[in-house]
């Protein structure tokens, strides 16, 4: 599976994009390069896990995949947190590890060496 979010501008590239006039051009607002309009793909994603790029950094150093299995119990978990009002959560996936920050549905780090492990600023765990 890959976790590249290259798919969708950053922040920093909108800002440019705005700052060069350019953020309002058709070619850049109508669709998106899977033929589906933004707003479309905004609400598809919407509730869907994210990957910070700090986490995508550690996936890759480390060289974690994740299956899309493994992606549908991170999204479950996510679900699980928000229901019980937790903030940044611990959500451990066979013997993976991950730091989600609730409001955002954001992974933020990812570890899988959880031998001797310590987890701080963390208001909860999931074991999926």
């Amino acid at each position: 599976m890959n976790i590249s979010n290259n798919n969708f501008a950053s922040i920093d590239e909108m800002r440019q994009k705005l700052a060069n006039g350019t953020a309002g051009k058709k070619a850049d607002t109508k669709k998106s390069g899977s033929g589906k309009s933004f707003d479309r793909v905004l609400i598809d994603t919407a509730d869907e896990v994210k990957f910070s790029k700090h986490a995508v950094k550690r996936l890759e150093m480390r060289n974690i995949s994740i299956s899309d299995e493994q992606k549908a119990r991170l999204e479950d978990a996510a679900d699980q947190a928000v229901e019980k009002g937790m903030t940044e959560s611990l959500v451990m996936v066979d013997d993976l590890a991950f730091i989600l920050n609730v409001r955002s549905k954001t992974i933020v780090t990812a570890v899988n060496d959880t031998a001797n492990a310590v987890f701080t600023n963390i208001d909860g765990a999931i074991i999926n």
